[in-house]
């Protein structure tokens, strides 16, 4: 593994994708590796690099330790002439301090906005505009996070005996350990390491081999932004080396925490390896979102959040709506009115500007998604737009979808389809409604639409899910807090519950005085 110093990112550029992609960030340095993988292209399988280092356990290991021995304390600064240097102990850095770099951190993203969705764009197929979203929500949570790094209150208890004082302190937790989806690869590092920063916490990032040159790219600029050597390190590896580094994450003792978003298979996977050295864990895992149209919505809004719900990214969010409950009365409206505008989305590779929905990530996304639409078919369900592969756009993407006549015998039903296929379902009462929603194990988010008070109020304590959305199709936002309940994960993420999850508790009993 040889060790190459460069310099701060100064302006991101689709030109040097391939500079980008050469090294991978550890200790403050940017490092190479013998063995390197390859990038695709959704939109195109076109290979974008094939020089992403391809690290293995062992590299893993020395991410870690990088980690631990920063965590230790931090920062005493020595001058000697011109040069500096850094003697590293984050922990007990003044959280003001930590928010300036958090801060500096989130300016620099927002200065090179548009290279980073450029490269979201190219290595995950979203469209263009929604990047530049993802690019705003994501450096949202530095400035959130550098915010809340102040606001780590303790309590001082009132004391039960003469002569004692009683306190809870809060304490950064210790080394977390970050495994990120390729689905939003900007924001779901940006949640995790704002969080994890602003507690006092030090940070091994495990990108998507999917999507890593943006990590490598935020990386760039936290440097820049005057992250010290060890504080964030980046893990990048191809699949044959993920499973290694995985388990490396989970039972190495130095990390003290795992944070993971992905599928509930996997998680589970985690946790249990999790177990061997007890770390706290967060865990934002796969849902099966039910989004239900009362008779009395407003049925113009209801297809616009539909429409911004299921096919946002295409349909691969955790969040999408994947099982679409229309009341029996408005019904064959909302069907119409629906499928006309999906008929509209204008579909396309992600870097045109009028590019409304991306390809999928891979073939195999694609062929999950037919087939849950086959699987439909054939248990009574009826295509009423779309339904196949867009084959002349490229080997990756699928004409929007909706089928009416939906089942609880369906794979959408229990299954996340993770793709643009809309599955409607009809139903006659609240009470029916509530019991079919709630079927199941997932509860990350729901949606439901409704002009009735009284419903607005019924429904919302009566949906199992960590998050709903009520009249609206959108309802992610840093201050809010981001998790789900069942098999959907535990901890949350954004809001001022995110930092939780970075921090211990102490109790401090002082007796004698």
């Amino acid at each position: 593994m040889a060790i190459v110093r460069t310099a701060a990112l100064r302006s991101l550029s689709l030109n040097n994708l391939q500079a980008l992609s050469r090294e991978t960030y550890i200790n403050g340095k940017w490092i190479k590796s013998g063995s390197t993988f390859s990038v695709l292209n959704p939109g195109t399988n076109e290979e974008i690099t094939s020089m992403v280092p391809n690290l293995d356990q062992e590299d893993c290991r020395s991410a870690i330790d990088a980690a631990g021995n920063a965590m230790i304390t931090w920062v005493a600064l020595f001058y000697t002439g011109s040069s500096h240097q850094y003697i590293l102990y984050w922990g007990s850095l003044l959280p003001v301090e930590r928010s300036k770099i958090l801060r500096r951190w989130h300016d620099l993203i927002m200065e090179n906005k548009e290279e980073i969705a450029q490269i979201i764009t190219v290595e995950s197929g979203k469209p263009i505009n929604e990047a530049r979203g993802e690019v705003d929500y994501g450096a949202s949570y530095f400035s959130w996070f550098a915010d809340e790094a102040r606001r780590c209150y303790g309590q001082i208890i009132p004391k039960n005996a003469h002569g004692r004082q009683l306190f809870a302190v809060k304490e950064p937790v210790g080394v977390a350990a970050l495994i990120t989806p390729w689905n939003f690869p900007l924001a779901m590092i940006t949640r995790k390491i704002g969080a994890a920063l602003a507690a006092g916490c030090t940070v091994v990032v495990k990108p998507s081999e999917l999507t890593p040159l943006t990590a490598l790219a935020a990386a760039r600029l936290g440097e820049e932004a005057g992250l010290p050597p060890g504080v964030v390190n980046v893990v990048t590896c191809s699949p044959s080396e993920t499973k290694a580094i995985g388990n490396e994450l989970c039972t190495n003792p130095t990390v003290k925490k795992l944070s993971f978003t992905g599928s509930t298979a996997v998680g589970k996977l985690l946790m249990a390896e999790c177990a061997s050295t007890v770390k706290r864990v967060s865990m934002e895992l796969g849902g099966n979102a039910p989004f239900i149209v009362f008779d009395d919505a407003d049925i113009e809004k209801a297809v616009t959040g539909a429409i911004a719900s299921k096919f946002r990214n295409a349909g691969q969010t955790c969040v999408c709506a994947n099982r679409i409950y229309i009341q029996e009365a408005i019904h064959d409206e909302f069907v119409e009115k629906f499928s006309n505008a999906s008929e509209q989305l204008k579909v396309g590779n992600g870097q045109w500007e009028t590019t409304e929905m991306g390809p999928l990530i891979n073939e195999a996304g694609v062929e999950k998604a037919i087939n849950h639409v086959r699987d439909a078919i054939s248990k009574g369900g009826e295509v009423v737009s779309g339904g196949t592969a867009a084959t002349e756009q490229g080997p990756n993407f699928l004409v929007p979808t909706v089928i009416a006549n939906a089942n609880e015998n369906m794979l959408f039903s229990t299954e996340e389809t993770f793709g643009p296929v809309a599955p409607l379902f009809k139903f006659t009462d609240e009470d029916e409604v509530v019991a079919r929603a709630n079927c199941g194990s997932a509860g990350l988010a729901s949606y439901f639409f409704s002009r009735d008070i009284g419903r607005l109020y019924r429904v919302s304590a009566a949906l199992q899910y960590g998050m709903i959305g009520v009249n609206d199709g959108i309802i992610s936002a840093e201050v809010a807090p981001f998790g789900g309940i069942k098999e959907s994960g535990i901890g949350r993420e954004g809001g001022s519950q995110g930092i939780e999850d970075y921090l211990n508790t102490k109790y401090i009993c002082m007796s004698g005085l």
